[in-house]
């Protein structure tokens, strides 16, 4: 999936926290609600401007900055 078009960092919005295009619902956000058990139907109830694959978006996101953590010894 390419996040980049869902997904932009701007250092005037959230202070620079990825965030969902248009919005200023941040990834953290949308992985929070999902970790609390919200499923992506109620999240997209209660954020109509996110869809399923904003949310999608957003988890590839994490994702792909999680393969990029290496721990330096």
């Amino acid at each position: 999936m390419n996040y980049a078009e869902y997904i932009e960092i701007n250092p005037e919005i959230r202070f620079g926290k990825p965030i969902i295009k248009g919005t200023r619902i941040s990834v953290y956000d949308i992985l929070n609600w999902l970790s609390q058990g919200m499923t992506k139907e109620e999240i997209i109830e209660d954020f109509p401007e996110l869809s399923e694959e904003k949310i999608n978006a957003s988890l590839s996101f994490a994702a792909h900055r999680e393969n990029r953590i290496r721990v330096a010894s």
